[in-house]
C-alpha cells in the first residue's frame, strides 16, 4: 500500500517520557494499524511520524482526530492527522524573502503542477504584488527586520493545509518546530553544487574557492542547515574573470529550474527518501536531475583503477615471459 492511501499522523512537542507508548495504545485500542513510524529528537523538541492503516478502526475520522487532539493537549504536543481523502488535490506553500526569479517560475508553471499553490509567504511584503498578480494570496510573517514569527507561518500553513513547501529563496532558517511538522515536505534552493558552499553567500564562498564550475541544488529540508537529500542540480561554468554577480546572474536562472524540477518529482511521487537520500522510482516523466545528457559523449570512461592494475600485471607477466 502506498503512503498516499494510508492516513499519517504527526506528533511534535517537548521530549517525554511514554509519548510513543501512549499514543500507540490509543490507537491499538482503535484497531488501527501502525505501517511505517519514524521519530527524532532535536534541540529538546520531539517528532514522530506515523503512517497507518485507518480502513478497519472501529472509530469514524471526526472521533479519532478529536481523541488524538485530547490526547496532544494531555502531553502538551501537537498531533496533526491527514486521512487519504484529505490529499485529493494538494497544496503548496511558497515561502519567499525579496528575490523573485524562483517564485515567478513556479507561478508560471503551476498549470503543470499535480496540486495547486495555495498561498505565497514572505518574510517582506516585496512580492505581494507578484502573488496577486496570479490571484494568490500573499501573508506576510516577517518584523521589519525580516525575522519571521514562526507562530504565525505556523498558523497559515494550518489554515490552507497545505502539503509541501517550496522556500524559492526564503532567506531564514526554519526551526524545528517548523521542519518536524513538514518532514520530507519542505523543499529548499540553494546557490551551490552542495554538499560545497553551504550557509549564506554561496556564490561568494565559491568565487572566493577559485571554482571554474558552480551550481545550485534543490534539496529537502533537515534540521541539520543544507544537509537533507539532494533531489536535483544544476551546473554553469565559472569564467576566470566572472564577479559574484556575475555568477549570481548565471546561476538564477538555473535555482528556478532546479526548484521547480524537484517541486514536480515530489508531486508527481518520483522521488523518495531512504536512508538520508533521495531515491528515484519509474515514471514516463523526463527529468534532468544533472547536467545534459550530452555530456556523457565527452566524459572519459577510462581508464579505472581496476583496469589499470589489470593491464600492469599483464605487462608484468609478458615482461617474465621474455
Amino acid at each position: 500500500m502506498s503512503s498516499r492511501e494510508l492516513t499519517e499522523i504527526t506528533v511534535v512537542g517537548n521530549d517525554d517520557t511514554g509519548l510513543v507508548a501512549r499514543v500507540t495504545t490509543l490507537l491499538f485500542e482503535r484497531d488501527i494499524n501502525i505501517e511505517d513510524v519514524d521519530q527524532a529528537v532535536r534541540d529538546g523538541i520531539f517528532r514522530m511520524t506515523m503512517l497507518v492503516e485507518t480502513s478497519e478502526m472501529t472509530v469514524d475520522e471526526h472521533r479519532l482526530r478529536r481523541d488524538l487532539s485530547a490526547l496532544g493537549d494531555d502531553l502538551s504536543v501537537d498531533v496533526r492527522v491527514r486521512f487519504p481523502s484529505e490529499r485529493d488535490t494538494r497544496q503548496v506553500a511558497v515561502l519567499v524573502t525579496k528575490e523573485s526569479h524562483c517564485l515567478q517560475r513556479l507561478l508560471s508553471a503551476r498549470s503543470e503542477l499535480d496540486a495547486e499553490i495555495g498561498v505565497v509567504i514572505g518574510n517582506h511584503d516585496d512580492l505581494e504584488s507578484v502573488a496577486e498578480r496570479h490571484g494568490i494570496p500573499f501573508h506576510d510573517v516577517g518584523d521589519e527586520n525580516g525575522s519571521h514569527d514562526e507562530e504565525q507561518l505556523l498558523s497559515v500553513l494550518d489554515d490552507y493545509d497545505i502539503d509541501l513547501l517550496a522556500l524559492a529563496r526564503f532567506m531564514r532558517i526554519l526551526s524545528p518546530e517548523v521542519v518536524f511538522r513538514y518532514e520530507g515536505r519542505i523543499i529548499n534552493i540553494h546557490p551551490s553544487l552542495l554538499p560545497a558552499f553551504p550557509g549564506a553567500k554561496a556564490y561568494r564562498q565559491a568565487k572566493e574557492a577559485g571554482v571554474r564550475v558552480a551550481g545550485v541544488t534543490a534539496h529537502y529540508v533537515t534540521t541539520d542547515l543544507d544537509q537533507g537529500p539532494i533531489v536535483t542540480q544544476r551546473v554553469f561554468n565559472v569564467p576566470d574573470d566572472a564577479t559574484v554577480e556575475e555568477m549570481r546572474e548565471r546561476g538564477q536562472p538555473l535555482e528556478a529550474d532546479a526548484l521547480l524540477e524537484a517541486v514536480r518529482l515530489h508531486l508527481n511521487d518520483d522521488v523518495s527518501i531512504r536512508r538520508g537520500r533521495t531515491e528515484l522510482g519509474d515514471s514516463e516523466e523526463s527529468y534532468s536531475l544533472g547536467m545534459p545528457t550530452e555530456l556523457d559523449e565527452v566524459t572519459p570512461d577510462g581508464p579505472v583503477d581496476g583496469d589499470t592494475v589489470g593491464d600492469l600485471v599483464a605487462d608484468s607477466v609478458a615482461e617474465s615471459d621474455d
